[in-house]
This record gives structure tokens, sequence and C-alpha cells, in this order.
């Protein structure tokens, strides 16, 4: 699209320009272009808001906006239609084709075992998602992640309870804490180590795992009692310089278990180890850590310089209050894997080349898009790296959602503060603002992250 801007710009220059045996132009001519609208079509003022939200008691949608569309008189299925009403009536913005967005976790297959559940999402159920990987998983008070590890590293967020984690590096080091709502604990790849709920929560514990490597498989862990379960008990016994029998080592390979396991104390202490301790925590309290307060809402941002295990993934928790948004953005170089905790928010994702596609997103959905407005219900998305987005909070509660990222730090570009900070001459010129819209950028020069409503 830029190479033929700038094809036409070129020509139209040619064939105005005057002779060199003509008169001298006449120097009150400002400009031999040509008028905007003759090159590019001005951008719409289509009124384009939600047609729903997910509480409306509707119990039949049609595909009618204005004087576009028709009634649906075949089969409906009401359900859907009511949680993805920019995909049912896109706006006009919209444009081009654009990947599945989101990925709501309820239509994962999910794994049932004696402790406790867990379901995943990856490049199997939603193939753009290339860089990262999630499991939402749950254990009941007591119930153990068994003894495992993975090739790749694991971070992960705590939604509610507690849970004790235990874990030891290569050098022999061994660690043992508690991570409560709210905050984090990463194992680089290849470390091995266990999850187990207390009972500081009668529930147990529910958290987000999230994986660097869009094509990993929970299948795929490397679990003890799988690995002992296929080595023969002679080796065994050598190993442990035992006489091991067959009833010694339980050969039943749940990834989640309960089995007579009482919840650990929550005053617990890491095994006496002569290698003492490792050099750094594996867990980080961002329950603890003071918000910075935006207009509109607040953001908590953890990554490598504050979490220093944390070499892989980054993190920001963000809170939009109602008729605020998470400003027009981008990330320069990492896809953005998001979560949303709570509220209900509205995503246009711009690909570049004139493709843009508008979501609705919640709870428990993940959401990816070249140019897509997502409706974001509690669920999770997925942002490509330099994708340009915004995060609008379209519900009555405050919005409560992460940002995570394949990164060590974590990184975005404000559109406010790059205008704020670029010739005003350059900006009325190339975006028509007035006057009184470019003095009203000069309070972005700091990054605002939220801009609350007018």
């Amino acid at each position: 699209m830029l190479s033929w801007l700038l094809t036409a710009l070129l020509f139209s220059g040619h064939v105005n320009a005057a002779p060199a045996n003509n008169p001298a132009p006449d120097k009150t001519h400002t400009s031999t272009f040509p008028p905007a609208q003759e090159t590019v079509a001005p951008a719409t003022n289509d009124p384009n808001n939600i047609q729903w939200t997910i509480d409306s008691p509707a119990k039949h949608f049609d595909p009618i906006r204005g004087k576009l569309g028709a009634s649906i008189i075949g089969p409906q299925n009401v359900d859907i239609e009511r949680q993805n009403a920019d995909l049912f009536i896109p706006p006009s913005s919209d444009v081009g084709s654009v990947k599945n967005a989101k990925w709501p976790f309820s239509l994962s297959h999910n794994r049932i075992q004696t402790g406790g559940w867990a379901r995943q999402q990856n490049q199997e159920v939603m193939p753009i998602a290339t860089e990262m990987a999630g499991v939402n998983m749950r254990l009941a008070a007591g119930a153990i992640r068994e003894l495992h590890w993975h090739k790749t590293a694991e971070w992960a967020y705590v939604i509610k309870g507690q849970v004790q984690v235990t874990v030891i590096d290569a050098d022999g080091h061994n660690y043992l804490a508690n991570s409560d709502a709210g905050d984090l604990w990463y194992f680089p790849p290849g470390l091995p180590h266990s999850l187990q709920a207390t009972d500081t929560d009668p529930d147990g514990a529910e958290f987000l795992l999230v994986f660097p490597d869009g094509a990993f498989s929970e299948d795929e862990t490397f679990l003890i009692t799988d690995w002992l379960g296929h080595v023969p008990k002679e080796v065994l016994a050598a190993n442990f310089r035992t006489n091991i029998s067959l009833s010694t080592i339980s050969r039943v390979r749940d990834c989640i278990s309960s089995r007579a396991v009482p919840p650990p104390p929550v005053d617990a202490k890491a095994v006496d180890n002569p290698n003492g301790s490792p050099p750094e925590p594996f867990t980080f309290a961002m329950s603890k850590v003071k918000p910075t307060k935006v207009q509109g809402g607040q953001v908590k941002v953890v990554d490598s310089t504050t979490f220093k295990v944390s070499k892989e993934i980054a993190v920001a928790e963000v809170e939009v209050e109602p008729g605020a948004i998470r400003e027009l953005h981008w990330h320069p170089t990492q896809d953005e894997w998001s979560f949303f905790l709570q509220g209900e928010a509205r995503v246009t994702l711009f690909a570049s080349e004139q493709n843009s596609r508008l979501v609705t997103l919640g709870a428990h959905y993940r959401c990816l898009a070249t140019s897509q407005v997502l409706t974001l219900l509690p669920s999770s998305s997925y942002v490509p790296a330099s994708f340009g987005h915004y995060v609008q909070n379209i519900g009555n509660t405050t919005l409560k959602y992460l940002e995570i990222f394949k990164s060590d730090r974590f990184q975005d570009i404000s559109l406010n503060q790059w205008l704020a900070l670029t010739p005003p001459e350059i900006v009325k010129a190339l975006l028509g603002f007035d006057d009184e819209t470019i003095k009203g950028l000069q309070e972005w020069k700091v990054k605002p992250i939220v801009v609350g409503p007018v």
C-alpha cells in the first residue's frame, strides 16, 4: 500500500510540473498534490458500537447493522452468538481476511483426575499462536501436580488460593515457597519441580501456566512415575541401592494426585541441603507489588529486571476502569498472550496493509488477530508483534487482565506518546488534527498506558 501511495504521489508531481521553458509558477500555489481522498478514502464515521454484551437476555440475534445484513431463518447457536457480537455483526472498520483471534478455554479438552483438572491451549487449537501456549490448572486442597519437568520454561500466575512449589537446580540447590493469588513462579527449562495446593483456601488453588513455545503440550510432560514405571526393577534397585520390589514404586501415572496426601503446612521449609539455596528465588510476590496508578486504571509490570530468574517471560497486570481504554499501542518485537481475569473487553488489532478486525473477549479466552475487533469476556488472547491494538472496557466493572510476553523485558510503544513527541506540523499535515487536538497531545509526553473516559 505504501509503495502504491508513493508511486501515485510521485506521478502526480511529475504530470503537474511546469516545463523548463515556461514562466516560474505562481508562488502562492502551495501544492500540486491531489486532495487526500483521491488517493485514500477517508476514515469511516459510521457508528460501530457493540450491538449487545454477554448479559443480553435476547433469545434470538440477527446479523443486521443499519441497512446491511438480513435475519437468520435457519438454525442458530444463540449462546455462541451472544458471546461474539463483533464477529456476528462486524463493524465497518473491519477490513481484510483475519485468522481466528480468540480461544475460549471452555472449548479445550479437560483432563479430569483425582485431585483436580487441567486444560490447555496451543497451536493444535489455535495455529496462529506460535510463540506461547497456556494451561489452566486446578488443584484441590492437598492435591499434587506430581514431580515432573518440561523441555521449556514454565511461568505461572496464581488465580485463586495458594500453591506450595518445590524445585532443585542443576547445582543441587533446593527451593520451597508458597505463592498466593496474584503471585508468580518461574522454572527454567528442565528443572524438576512439584506443585501442591495448600488448604489456606478450602477449595485449594487454580492457576495459569504459560510456556514459551506455541507447540507445547501438557501430554509431553516428563513425569517421575511415568519414567520409573518404565525402568526394570533391577535397575531401580541398583540405582537406589536397595532391594526394591514392584510394589515400592507406584505405577499409577496421574499428572494430578490427591492420594492420601494432607495439605502441606504453610510454614514448611525446604529439606536441609549441604548445597544451600539457589542464588535467586523461583517465586515472586507480585500481589505485594505497588501498582502504578494511571488515568483510568493501574498497572504492574514484572520482568527479569525485578524477577531475576524469569528470563523468557515478562508480564503486565493491567486494570482498566469502566469507560477507559488501554491506549492504542504495539509491542516492537514480542507477541502478546493475554489472559482476561474479570470484566468484558473489546480489542481491534491492526495488521498493516488495511487488515483490521474487532473482536470481543473475556475471561478464559485466548485471542490472536491480524486486524480484528475482539470482544473479550473472561478469556485469553494473542497479538503478534508490532500489531497495533487497544483494549477497551465495555462493561460496568473493572476489567483485569494479563499481558504476557516471551521476553525478558516488557516493552511497548504508545501511539499517544509518539504523536506527542513528533513535530506538530507533521502530525497536523498527515492526520488533519486541529490545533486543539495537537495541544491536547502534549499531556501524553509521558506514556499514559490507560486513558480514562472522556
